[in-house]
């Protein structure tokens, strides 16, 4: 008789794999290992991840590159949820014979996490909802959206949402990225302008780039220093998108008015960064996808994938 594969299942953060799938079908053929934490030491994450012939990655929260993966001999099969991953070295997995499967993505989450970043920055809910809780009565005074000038960095799918919800607050839409045309820009809805022109006509600014080794560093700290001073910076997206040092330096100069940030250079972010202790800083920690609907379609297809490879694998 053949004994159980091993799958694991990495920094499920919430443990809450087992409950937004059924796992039981795999449990008859499989040792299922579910980890809460994320290592970055590749030592122990090597010693970690040896015994598995299957892992099951959470978006990019541990990195599968090549010295890892040189390192799992036993590795047969990748799952990982959304439909890419650019931490995952595919060549390298693809030499080594290591099968990698996607799972499906929902769209809604990262863009009404935006939005809610960036009304929450406006009116300034979360200084509100603290002050209201010790006993205080308006203390602060919010910015109104109508007839102010969002500027959105990337207009794909998640841009173009967000170009719609400005609309339906009555803000003037302005975009930019290295490949957008005026004519992509107006079907959205949007004008397109330089990146100049965006950082210093913005009331706000929002980030919907992809993360690649051409994206990186896009937002110099030359773009910052462009914004007004009443401007907040809003970004979904990726973290080393943005000159990370720079929007600390910023923030704490106060020449903006502030910036709502879910993404990071680092994820997590270590306790005593400095971003943590900035009061012109709405964080949160990269839950724009972090949603009931999206974790359902992350789980049930990667228990879909695993279940379909063993059975193509007669386990």
């Amino acid at each position: 008789m053949q004994s159980k594969i091993n799958i694991a299942v990495l920094d499920d953060y919430q443990n809450v794999s087992q409950q937004f799938a059924d796992w039981s079908t795999i449990k008859i053929h499989a040792n299922v290992t579910v980890f809460n934490d994320t290592i970055t030491d590749f030592k122990k994450l090597t010693e970690r991840l040896q015994p598995f012939e299957v892992i099951c990655v959470m978006r990019e929260r541990t990195p599968l590159h090549k010295d890892l993966l040189k390192s799992l001999p036993n590795l047969k099969l990748i799952v990982s949820t959304g439909g890419r991953n650019a931490s995952i070295d595919t060549q390298t997995a693809e030499s080594l014979g290591i099968e990698i499967r996607n799972t499906g993505y929902l769209w809604s989450g990262a863009p009404e996490m935006t939005w809610a970043l960036l009304m929450a920055a406006a009116r300034q809910i979360p200084q509100e909802s603290n002050n209201f809780s010790s006993g205080k009565w308006q203390t602060t005074i919010g910015t109104d959206l109508a007839g102010k000038t969002i500027g959105i960095i990337g207009l794909g799918n998640i841009g173009l949402k967000i170009a719609s919800y400005a609309k339906a607050f009555d803000m003037n839409v302005i975009a930019w990225s290295e490949n957008l045309t005026q004519e992509k820009a107006a079907a959205g809805g949007a004008k397109l302008v330089t990146k100049e022109e965006l950082f210093r006509q913005s009331d706000f600014i929002s980030i919907h780039l992809v993360l690649s080794d051409r994206s990186i560093g896009t937002i110099k700290r030359e773009d910052l220093y462009q914004m007004k001073p009443t401007a907040y910076l809003i970004n979904t997206s990726r973290g080393p998108l943005i000159d990370q040092d720079a929007l600390v330096e910023i923030l704490q100069e106060k020449k903006i008015a502030g910036a709502a940030i879910d993404v990071y250079n680092q994820e997590p972010l270590p306790a005593n960064h400095p971003l943590r202790k900035l009061d012109n800083l709405l964080g949160t920690s990269h839950v724009g996808y972090v949603t009931e609907n999206t974790y359902k379609i992350f789980y049930e297809d990667t228990v879909s994938a695993i279940t379909d490879w063993m059975m193509q694998d007669n386990i």
